[in-house]
């Protein structure tokens, strides 16, 4: 899954639970301009900002690693 499909599931999900931007930024820890930037596609979030915002909107964050041939 690329950063914008999970940029999106997160503001659906968000849309879903009817929470807002700043109410999320204060569950979560996280500051609404990078909320605001991630729901853009215009942030490149930590794996800890993405586990913050999954754990209050009660999504579930898989990590795969893939190796790639050099």
């Amino acid at each position: 899954m690329h950063l914008q499909e999970i940029a999106e599931h997160i503001k659906e999900r968000r849309k879903a639970l009817g929470i807002s931007q700043e109410d999320l930024a204060s569950l979560s820890d996280v500051s609404l301009r990078t909320i605001k930037a991630i729901e853009s596609n215009k942030g490149n979030p930590t794996l800890q900002t993405l586990y913050d915002l999954a754990n209050v909107l009660g999504m579930e964050l898989k990590l795969v690693i893939k190796q790639l041939n050099a």
